[in-house]
């Protein structure tokens, strides 16, 4: 089990490509990988976030965003 599955408590199955839940499988990924990247920003320290030029405003923003949005 990968170690992002272990974090959020879902294991995914591979879908057959081309199926009729395959638009609605690669959505559900999208959304998952987002919200894992977001929960990684918060535990950046300030010093990492001024590296990439992200402020803890930024972060803040970014946090409060609901799965399905970009």
């Amino acid at each position: 089990m990968r170690a992002e599955e272990r974090e959020s408590g879902l294991r995914l199955r591979q879908l057959p490509k081309g199926g009729f839940l395959a638009p609605w499988a690669a959505a559900v990924g999208v959304w998952l990988e987002r919200r894992r990247t977001r929960r990684h920003l918060t535990r950046l320290s300030d010093h990492m976030l001024r590296d990439i030029g992200i402020s803890q405003a930024d972060v803040a923003h970014e946090v409060e965003k609901p799965f399905w949005r970009k």
